[in-house]
């Protein structure tokens, strides 16, 4: 059975969705640890609601997005 290659839009599916999710990941990491952590109310700091937004934001799309490119490479490997 030869290998398959990936698609070019595949591919770029996947390492977008990975940047996007590792970009709301370090943004929720760095929320809880270096921006003042998160309390009962939220954030402490302004850097911290900013981080949490970020985090809110990328963590949803980078998963989505992933989940759309892996989707992708099943449906390309039936074919």
């Amino acid at each position: 059975m030869p290998l398959m290659t990936m698609q070019r839009d595949t591919r770029q599916l996947l390492r977008t969705g990975l940047a996007i999710f590792f970009m709301g990941t370090i943004a929720a990491l760095l929320a809880v640890t270096v921006c003042g952590g998160i309390g009962r109310q939220g954030p402490h700091t302004n850097a911290g609601w900013l981080a949490l937004m970020v985090a809110m934001g990328c963590l949803p799309t980078g998963t989505l997005t992933l989940a759309l490119g892996i989707s992708k490479v099943i449906g390309d490997r039936k074919r």
